[in-house]
């Protein structure tokens, strides 16, 4: 086996020159050594690396900061979906301005998450999906995959339904779910090409569409006027007075629909994308500070996006019954007034009725300019969605497909459910799918935490980029956290199905996900150095041996050096022993 490597083959055997592509049963492609290096022949958005200023004179540099400016606004489209505008609307309407600060902790765990999965790919060359081809054996890696593939399904169907939507808000009906779906299905593809122009104008056309979101819906902010003084008490006092049930799943909601699984996959494959020598560790070193600067200041941006719907939300529609909305209609003339019962429940919305009510009470012009900020939202987040489809799909299987056949694939595989589900289904009652779809998201969120604290917690792959003791204890105790909020939504959804045949059957499907949960905390535990979880390590029977060791314990050393860059290979092997 791999794993019964001995350290003094690392010297007999050097690496190939160059980036040369070196193959064992882990890994059949490794990244370039160096930014000279040939780039893999399949490569995705990486068909140029953009180069870094060289200022050895400055502690900060804004002309550095640019450079790296670009990955960190990709991956923030995640926090800006459809799906996570419903969150921030149905927050507001239904708890006013008290979960704020929800979104506000949700946010900078997410950053915490973000920080993690761009060291992973700065210091290895590799991302996330990669790390988990060479590392996990098979049965488990394929496992995985199909995992992250179900969330990269349900985020988007949430996508471009969202799309479709504003498309239907935009032509007063004229255009149907399934013709908007159809209409995001060819602009995706063609946006999707706009790399070949060049990546920093693709970014920049991402950087349009997050500009788009932003004075849309800043335009609602104002237009609106919420209390300036309620929106800070909501989001720096945690505290949710009057709360119920309601309020709970809501605050739940909103952890669920900001971190989001595909987009740790997604972050640290983007990292990639610049110019960095990564034997050269001053530079990993300032790579890794710039990046987590980018990502704070686009995060922050979200985060200001986020508010501003939910601020809206909360001040023109919390506690508003249907009743009072469907006058609002009548007197208006609206062409939607027979959405809304004329009954005294409280108002339900989601982003096709939140554009309508906004364009009863506050004019056309608030519809059709919220229609463009979902549009918005909806094209860019499906376009990174895409991305993130590619990137886990190359990293898991190695695949070694044409461009245009891997997007075909990655497009069909998301857009056909989404298709049935716009044909089938109408456009003013798609509520309970996005709550169905927040669910399946939510229960694939540990299989890209726990991977994602597993090897950056590894000296073998990380070098002295390793994550430390307050890392480990308090990276765990999130991921945990994290997982156990969302689990509750999870319970709470299924509990509210009220079928004996649905609760036996989500009972086995719990099984068998817990045991494949702990398989991968297990590995993680070890990782994190509890040793006493090393049980193939102390086991002398070579058939227990195989079957527990895959990598993560004190044989990761020795074989995942050959894996990395050759580039400083044997100097991280050093610093490994020492």
């Amino acid at each position: 086996m791999k794993t019964d490597q001995d350290p003094d083959l690392l010297e007999e055997d050097p690496p190939q020159e160059n980036g040369a592509i070196q193959t064992n049963q882990y890994s059949a492609i490794s990244p370039p050594g160096s930014p000279d290096a040939q780039e893999e022949p399949f490569s995705t958005y990486f068909e140029e690396k953009i180069p870094v200023p060289d200022d050895v004179t400055q502690i900060f540099s804004f002309r550095k900061l640019w450079a790296f400016t670009g990955p960190g606004f990709l991956m923030s489209i995640a926090y800006l979906d459809p799906g996570n505008i419903e969150s921030d609307l149905q927050s507001g309407a239904k708890a006013g301005f008290k979960l704020l600060w929800v979104l506000l902790v949700a946010t900078v765990i997410g950053l915490l998450l973000q920080r993690l999965a761009a060291r992973l790919g700065v210091v290895t060359g590799m991302h996330l999906a990669e790390m988990c081809h060479r590392q996990y054996p098979t049965v488990p890696r394929i496992i995985l995959w199909m995992m992250v593939e179900l969330a990269i399904i349900g985020s988007d169907m949430q996508e471009v339904i969202g799309c479709a939507i504003a498309f239907n808000l935009l032509s007063v009906g004229r255009i149907p779910l399934w013709a908007g779906v159809l209409i995001t299905i060819i602009d995706t593809f063609v946006f999707l090409f706009l790399d070949k122009y060049g990546l920093r104008k693709l970014e920049a056309f991402f950087g349009f569409l997050i500009t788009i979101m932003a004075i849309s819906f800043g335009y609602e902010y104002i237009m609106v006027a919420p209390n300036q003084g309620e929106v800070l008490k909501g989001m720096f006092v945690p505290y949710c007075e009057g709360c119920g049930p309601v309020q709970m799943e809501q605050a739940v909601g909103i952890v669920g629909a900001v971190i989001m699984p595909h987009n740790i996959y997604l972050h640290s494959a983007l990292v990639k994308s610049r110019q960095v020598d990564r034997g050269n560790k001053k530079e990993v070193k300032e790579a890794n500070k710039y990046f987590f600067i980018e990502s704070a200041v686009a995060l922050f941006v979200s985060f200001l996006i986020n508010v501003f719907v939910v601020a809206v939300f909360a001040e023109a529609f919390y506690n508003k019954t249907n009743m009072q909305v469907s006058d609002q209609c009548n007197s208006t003339g609206s062409p939607h007034r027979d959405l809304f019962p004329a009954d005294n429940s409280t108002l339900q919305v989601d982003i096709y009725k939140g554009g309508v009510v906004l364009g009863c009470f506050f004019g056309p012009a608030a519809l059709y300019i919220w229609a463009i900020g979902i549009l918005a939202a909806g094209q860019s987040s499906t376009m990174t969605g895409t991305y993130s489809g590619q990137f886990v799909m190359e990293g898991f299987l190695n695949l070694r497909w044409s461009r245009f056949a891997r997007v075909l694939l990655t497009r069909s595989i998301a857009i056909t459910p989404t298709l049935l589900v716009a044909i089938f289904q109408d456009v003013e009652h798609l509520t309970g799918m996005n709550d169905f779809l927040n669910v399946l998201q939510s229960m694939q969120l540990p299989f890209a935490l726990i991977p994602i604290l597993t090897f950056t917690s590894l000296t073998s792959v990380m070098s002295e980029f390793a994550n430390g003791l307050v890392w480990k204890i308090g990276g765990g105790i999130v991921i945990l956290v994290v997982c156990a909020i969302n689990m509750y939504f999870v319970v709470v959804y299924v509990s509210a199905l009220n079928s004996v045949l649905l609760y036996v059957f989500s009972a086995l499907l719990s099984i068998a996900y817990l045991c494949f949960v702990g398989y991968l905390a297990w590995q993680c535990l070890i990782a994190l150095g509890v040793s006493c979880m090393d049980v193939g390590s102390r086991l002398d029977v070579p058939v227990v041996k195989d079957i527990y060791s895959i990598g993560l314990s004190r044989h990761t050393d020795i074989y995942l050096l050959n894996d990395m860059d050759s580039d400083g290979q044997m100097e991280r092997y050093k610093d490994v022993q020492q």
